[in-house]
């Protein structure tokens, strides 16, 4: 029987069970390579089955070096794994891999390798195996700025989401990321009014008309009384039209405008999920299977 003293170190190294760390130095006759080996490879065999499962948990987060940065989100299964330790810690490897090489497509991701010499594909198969669900890199986005222009960067404190906006001038860094932090909050949809998608804004408009003639509006005068509302909604959905949530009686533009005469030029938010399908789950159902009735 293997040397307790071995169980342990071997425990250390994989996060696995005692009785697998165990079972795996007998079979090796205590050789702690060859018994690591093992054990990632039963890791990756349980990885493997996790594979197909949906996960929307996880985090959203934010790295700045110089002048680019990242806005990134991996996601875990469920919320408590989003605050384990070996998933925090592979997520900051992965910001500081993915800025440094500037790639971002899922493929060429999982290939980039990691500090400890691990791609992040094996390296999330491993945590998968670690802390028995899903982990993967979902997407993320690089940033450049100018040297005389300033990012704003917030990630809200569950990581639930993210924002970087870039401001074309140099101001005050808490000033830039208040802004940042309201693009966290507010979540507009478009920059400004120039960049409103006309397609949405079309169906907008027809869906407004829609409710101005079930009002009882007449058919004829129906479009001009739209466009009024048009203008209220697009200062509900442009960043630089919104009222600003630290002092709300300055938009956006004005509130930046009185800082160096700024402008935001660009704006970035990442939303833990948005756009994944969730899984519903029967939890009477599932309780019931697995208690074989």
């Amino acid at each position: 029987m293997a040397d307790a003293k071995l169980v342990k170190e071997l425990r250390n190294i994989t996060q696995a069970g005692f009785l697998d760390c165990q079972k795996a130095l007998d079979s090796t006759n205590g050789n702690m390579e060859e018994a690591i080996k093992i054990l990632k490879e039963k890791g990756i065999a349980k990885a493997e089955k996790k594979s197909d499962a949906i996960a929307t948990e996880g985090v959203t987060d934010t790295l700045v070096d110089g002048n680019k940065a990242l806005i990134i989100e991996v996601n875990s299964q469920t919320d408590f794994v989003a605050q384990n330790e070996i998933f925090l810690n592979l997520v900051k490897e992965m910001k500081k891999v993915i800025l440094e090489k500037e790639i971002t497509d899922l493929k060429s991701v999982e290939n980039l390798v990691l500090s400890n010499g691990q791609t992040i594909k094996d390296a999330s198969i491993e945590a998968t195996s670690k802390i028995g669900e899903k982990i993967s890199f979902r997407r993320a986005n690089i940033i450049k700025k100018d040297p005389t222009s300033t990012f704003g960067v917030y990630t809200h404190h569950n990581k639930k989401y993210s924002s970087i906006v870039v401001i074309d001038k140099d101001i005050n860094e808490n000033i830039a990321k208040d802004i940042a932090m309201h693009v966290g909050a507010m979540n507009p949809k478009f920059l400004n009014k120039e960049n409103v998608d006309q397609v949405w804004l079309q169906n907008e408009k027809d869906l407004l008309i829609k409710k101005t003639i079930e009002e009882g509006k007449p058919k004829e005068f129906a479009e001009k009384i739209v466009e009024g509302r048009v203008g209220k909604l697009l200062s509900e959905y442009c960043l630089l039209d919104q009222p600003f949530v630290k002092e709300p009686t300055l938009t956006v533009s004005k509130y930046v405008a009185n800082n160096n005469n700024a402008e935001v030029v660009s704006m970035f938010r990442y939303e833990l999920g948005d756009g994944i399908v969730k899984e519903e789950v029967d939890f009477a159902a599932e309780v019931a299977a697995q208690m074989g009735k």
